[in-house]
């Protein structure tokens, strides 16, 4: 390797002097403390430059020149008040590389240190000129220069290059190409070791991706990809140096990150994914002590145990320098301090002295993944032969000091290739679509424990390996595999025990998630790194998260939770916050949880671990299970909390029947860290301080979850939550205040959901309808009014404004009218303000405001609100045009509401032109975007409905009558969102019920049946057909219909979509399948009652025809009520009510009475003569229909007669 030289300078005796060699000593720069680094720079930097190429003595100045500024220390953290621009360092380093000749390579080789050491520590990523000039001139310098010269100018350009990839456009031929000198330097066949290394790292720094740049060619980074993966598959040379190959492994492994994190990476076909996986993997476990296994060379996505399973054990080799002859004597000794116990090891950290773990390392054929933790291991690791020397303590080490040294730096080398390895992996995770990744996971998430040596995976890092930054990078991975995984995992299921002779699929996702929850509960109880033990508890809310515990057995999550009190009252911020963040996954996972809800009841402390220490101090580890001490009780270990005892506030919540954790939780917000110590050490008598604010913040989201989704839990603390509310508003933090107002809009939406009419909870278990006026007249009176008006803080006016809009509507009722009128006129004069956010969620609350009754029959109120949301409408924000469409969905359904309650003095006192105005601004809203038009629709077709026969026939309605309904037709036949649609079809059967609408007449009805129609047939979406199929069954008369061509039109398309009911490309429509047959019948008996003489005979011929066979047997199981189940999903989704067996058979008898009873008419005898017999088509087709149905019946309730 090139050393570092130093010319000789005439006249500089402040420099020491040594002949050139390729023996020298290397050079070791000093620092000068008598001028700042500035100062220092621009004097070297002004000399440098007036420097030229014919100057005299210019080798020497140049030598020396370069001495100074290599010897200076430019780091900001040594000098924080340096200050030395870019473009200085770039117009430096050109003028510089134009006076160094190529000839000289000790001058060379001083240039790259320069380049290296400027840009390096002053942190320049230099400009394209200068790009251009250093690259070109390294180039040259690389074919010139003899090859010791090498590593020392590729560093040069490594640092160079950090950064600048794609905009080195015109070098990478050169340097990637097929004859490319990086590709020379860095294959795998480079007997030089370290010139491979810095070479990896060139192309790393090209692939390095900057935000905001364009990434590399997709060509040059498939060339780098494949460069970095087989230089981490090539075997290790022989008899190379086991640093320098880790040093070559990690920089393969930092390339390899940087080509999967530039952009969108996509593999290849065949084994690409799998072989990199398997790499990857390997990788993983380089240098893990007891390791020694046949690696595959490829990871399939089956999981085949022919590639999973240890190969037979190689012995490891022991290090030299254990084989002295003192090794007897140093374990007999060892033996004597342990007192009969099993030798003592230590994790040691990746330069981290003062962090000392005990470990056991992984077993020769697996790891701790899946059951390495466990008591039930038939697997016992022997000592003498799975712990190296290296592991044990360094007063009884064999090794002498320099031995102990390089060992200790070969396992930080071996660490870090571990580290790298996962940052890679972590990589994958990221970039691999999630589907593909799935069938990977058996190869790194354990199933459950099996007899023999576990397997190894990401769990035997997190449990085994004994570097805690590795550790937590395998729970990084784990972390980023768990999120987003909902739907595959589920699944899972095991609440059944399956009676076949194969474990379904089901059965064995059920059992992962099991061994995830044991095998990170081991490592919560087992991790003393603060840092690591933040990742293991962020691991498990991921899992928490995604894991469907409806479908599991109970007990999963009882014991997490016991476990993971302590660690709330951690020493570590991040530890502290992370176990609420996890309290609060737990209390979100498919809430109510009934497993949960047990766990909130319980008190504090109860069913096994106390809460009065860490798990360390109260649980048995699976470290002393296998013999080893544990952490907490091992000298020097730092990671434990102490001891504490319940507080009285908690003893209070635990006698006052109040979830303990909602209790802990108010505590953390609202008492000073000296007040929660009250009781346990007599306080520390230093200044009063309260918790630190991320955990403030995630106690009060915890809070909030547990309203959420136990509120009837949390509802007897309503009025203590309400007042850490009105604290936290009180606070200068926007953070705290924030949160607060969430938290308040989460009790109000609690008392709301209780109190709904469908709500199953008894009226006596809810909250007294006085309790809920006294606790938001207490709220309104406080410090939310100062919220809503806060100007400079828009997030905070925004949430309470939803806080103010969760009142329940009977309580605002039984409001002071000073507290009405002041929520009222806040929210009116908030849709006026400049933020985008705050007009919309005041126009959101309008919205909820006008469908509380005390509210709603106020002629003034509603045409105030109507003027704001329809100035709200036209605003250019598209979130504040989405919630006025909300808002005026709303307001014409109450206009409904009032409609049918109050009657027409309620239409009258409305004005016409406030009406008008409505009809048209909907109207314009109805092409907008799909979530303004989704409401707007909605609008239309309340309007519609709600217009009186006296506005539908003055002129001023009829054009915009004509587009209202139109822009609904437009609506119901475009590509919009199937809501949208769904929204359309809805409203056309809310104007149709309005009689005064012209139907029969007007040139516009023709286009909505027609519409109707074809989307009833046609549609993809059931939800869909079965909405237009509702609105085709509205209409009340017959001359609705218009003519007998759209009547019959409208027949035929029901009876097609009746007989289609089942074709459909997309398996989720099929659980809508009997609610559209449901109201496709009913819409048919419907058309029926309706049908006049003029109808028979196209009815009658469509009905002793094939449709009518077609849709006889739907009718037939309609009468009987065997439509089929609509299932959860698809209850609810009939257009129309849904009738009784009684009331359909009555329908259909009424139907046919009134057939019999009609009076045919006609002028001429041919036509009389068809109408009668299309009548007794019909009625014959009804009375066989009845009688058959009736015969079924009779027969089968004859067959469930028991025999005699």
């Amino acid at each position: 390797m090139a050393a570092r030289f130093i010319l000789p300078a005439e006249g500089a005796a402040d420099f020491l002097h040594t002949t050139l060699s390729a023996d020298a000593v290397p050079f070791t720069p000093h620092t000068s403390d008598s001028m700042d680094p500035s100062v220092h720079f621009a004097r070297c930097s002004s000399k440098l430059r007036s420097l030229r190429g014919d100057s005299v003595n210019l080798k020497e100045e140049l030598n020396l020149l370069f001495d100074q500024f290599i010897s200076e220390n430019y780091y900001q953290t040594f000098n924080p008040n340096i200050n030395v621009r870019p473009e200085d360092v770039c117009i430096l380093l050109r003028h510089a590389c134009a006076l160094v000749p190529q000839s000289n390579e000790h001058l060379v080789i001083k240039f790259c240190q320069l380049v290296h050491h400027l840009l390096n520590q002053l942190k320049v990523i230099v400009d394209e000129p200068t790009l251009h000039a250093l690259v070109s001139y390294i180039v040259r310098a690389l074919s010139v220069c003899s090859k010791w010269t090498h590593t020392e100018v590729l560093l040069a350009l490594s640092t160079v290059l950090y950064g600048n990839g794609p905009q080195c456009q015109k070098h990478l031929h050169g340097l990637l190409g097929e004859e490319g000198l990086l590709l020379l330097f860095s294959a795998p066949s480079q007997p030089d070791l370290e010139l491979q290394r810095v070479a990896l790292s060139c192309m790393a720094n090209i692939c390095l991706g900057i935000p905001g740049q364009p990434s590399l060619e997709d060509k040059y980074r498939n060339q780098c990809y494949s460069v970095f993966l087989k230089a981490l598959q090539a075997p290790k040379p022989d008899n190379c140096d086991e640093l320098l190959y880790s040093a070559v492994i990690q920089g393969a492994l930092k390339g390899l990150q940087c080509c999967l994190s530039g952009g969108k990476w996509r593999f290849g076909g065949g084994e690409e994914v799998g072989s990199l996986l398997a790499t990857l993997k390997r990788l993983m476990f380089q240098g893990a002590p007891g390791v020694s296994v046949e690696w595959p060379s490829v990871l399939y996505a089956a999981s085949l145990p022919q590639y999973e399973g240890p190969s037979t054990p190689k012995p490891p080799e022991a290090p030299k320098e254990a084989a002295t002859p003192g090794k007897a004597s140093a374990n007999k000794k060892k033996k004597t301090r342990g007192k009969g116990k099993k030798a003592e090891v230590n994790r040691v950290d990746d330069g981290d002295e003062d962090q000392r773990e005990t470990v056991p390392s992984l077993p020769k054929g697996g790891g701790g993944g899946g059951g390495g933790g466990g008591g039930d291991s038939s697997t016992k690791p022997s000592t003498t032969s799975l712990y190296p020397a290296w592991k044990r303590s360094s007063s009884d080490s064999e090794f002498s000091d320099l031995e102990g040294s390089a060992q200790c730096k070969l396992r930080l080398y071996q660490g870090r290739v571990r580290q790298s390895a996962l940052h890679c992996l972590l990589a994958v995770v990221r970039g691999v679509e999630k589907r593909m990744l799935y069938g990977y996971w058996s190869s790194f998430i354990p199933d459950a424990p099996m007899a023999g040596p576990p397997p190894l995976t990401l769990l035997s890092i997190v449990l085994k390996d004994p570097s805690p930054k590795v550790r937590a990078c395998a729970l990084q991975v784990l972390s980023a595999m768990l999120d987003g995984s909902r739907q595959f995992l589920g699944v899972a299921e095991d609440t059944v025990s399956p009676r076949t002779s194969f474990t379904p699929f089901s059965l064995s996702l059920a059992a992962t998630i099991r061994e995830l929850h044991r095998c990170l509960t081991l490592a919560l109880l087992a991790e003393t790194s603060a840092h690591t033990l933040t990742q293991v508890i962020k691991c498990l809310a991921y899992l928490v998260s995604n894991a469907p515990y409806q479908r599991l057995r109970p007990g999963l999550l009882s014991p997490l939770w016991r476990h993971l009190r302590p660690y709330v009252r951690h020493r570590d911020v991040n530890v502290r916050v992370s176990a609420l963040t996890l309290y609060g996954a737990m209390i979100t996972a498919q809430a109510p949880l009934p497993e949960v809800q047990l766990l909130l009841r319980q008190p504090e402390g109860s069913g096994g671990s106390s809460g009065v220490g860490t798990p360390q101090d109260s649980a048995l580890s699976w470290r002393q299970r296998e013999g080893f001490p544990s952490p907490s009780r091992a000298p020097g270990s730092r990671g434990r909390s102490p001891r504490l005892p319940r507080t009285p506030v908690e003893e209070e919540g635990a006698e006052s029947g109040a979830p303990w954790l909602l209790k802990l939780c108010i505590q953390l917000v609202t008492e000073s860290r000296e007040e929660q110590s009250d009781g346990e050490a007599g306080g520390t008598g230093g200044a009063v301080a309260s918790e630190p604010s991320p955990v403030r913040l995630e106690a009060l989201q915890v809070l909030a979850h547990l309203v959420r989704g136990y509120f009837s839990l949390a509802q007897v603390c309503v009025s203590e939550l309400g007042q850490v509310s009105a604290r936290c508003l009180q606070e200068s933090d926007p953070s705290i205040q924030l949160h607060g107002t969430k938290l308040l809009d989460e009790l109000g939406t609690g008392i709301i959901q209780q109190n709904r009419p469908e709500s199953t909870v008894p009226t006596p278990a809810r909250l007294p309808m006085s309790q809920v006026v006294d606790f938001w007249s207490e709220v309104l009176r406080g410090p939310l009014n100062g919220a809503l008006q806060s100007e400079h803080h828009p997030t905070l006016q925004t949430s309470a404004c939803d806080a103010l809009s969760s009142i329940l509507p009977q309580a605002f009722t039984l409001l002071d009218d000073k507290i009405q009128m002041m929520c009222i006129t806040v929210l009116l004069g908030l849709t006026y303000s400049e933020n985008s956010l705050v007009k919309a969620a005041a126009v959101r609350a309008l919205g909820v405001y006008i469908l509380f009754p005390c509210l709603r029959e106020d002629v003034m109120f509603v045409a105030d609100t109507a003027n704001t949301i329809l100035m709200a409408l036209e605003d250019k924000s598209p979130n504040v045009r989405a919630k006025a469409a909300w808002s005026l969905g709303n307001l014409t359904d109450t206009l409904i509401v009032n409609m049918e309650s109050v009657g027409v003095d309620f239409q009258e006192e409305l004005s016409d032109m406030l009406l008008l105005k409505m009809l048209q601004s909907a109207t314009r809203a109805s092409a907008d975007k799909d979530r303004v038009k989704c409401n707007s629709v909605r609008a239309l077709g309340n309007l519609l409905h709600f217009l009186r026969y006296g506005q539908l026939t003055r002129s001023v309605f009829q054009r915009p009558l004509e587009e209202a309904v139109r822009a609904l037709v437009q609506t119901v036949q475009s590509e919009a969102t199937m809501k949208v649609r769904w929204n359309a079809c809805y409203a056309l059967g809310n104007a149709f019920r309005n009689p005064a609408l012209p139907l029969d007449s007007a040139p516009w009805s023709s286009d909505a049946f027609s519409a109707l129609c074809s989307v009833v047939t046609s549609c993809k979406n059931f939800k869909v057909r079965i909405k237009s199929a509702a609105a085709l069954s509205v209409p009340a008369s017959r001359s609705s219909y218009g003519d007998v061509e759209r009547f019959v039109c409208v027949w035929h398309s029901l009876a097609t979509a009746l007989e289609n009911s089942e074709e459909t490309h997309d398996f989720l429509e099929y659980r809508y399948c009997a609610s559209l047959r449901e109201t496709l019948l009913q819409a048919l008996v419907h058309l029926l009652s309706l049908s006049q003489w003029e109808d028979m005979p196209a009815l009658g011929a469509a009905l002793t025809g094939d449709e009518g066979r077609a849709i006889r047997e739907h009718l037939i199981r309609y009468l009987r009520g065997e439509g089929g189940h609509r299932g959860m999903e698809g209850e609810g989704e009939s257009g129309t009510d849904g009738l009784s067996l009684q009331q359909r058979t009555t329908a259909l008898q009424q139907t046919l009475a009134g057939l019999k009873e009609l009076q045919v008419e006609g002028d001429a005898e041919g036509v009389r003569r068809e109408r009668e017999s299309g009548r007794e088509r019909v009625v014959d087709y009804l009375e066989d229909l009845l009688k058959s149905s009736v015969e079924l019946e009779l027969a089968l309730s004859v067959s469930a007669e028991p025999s005699l």
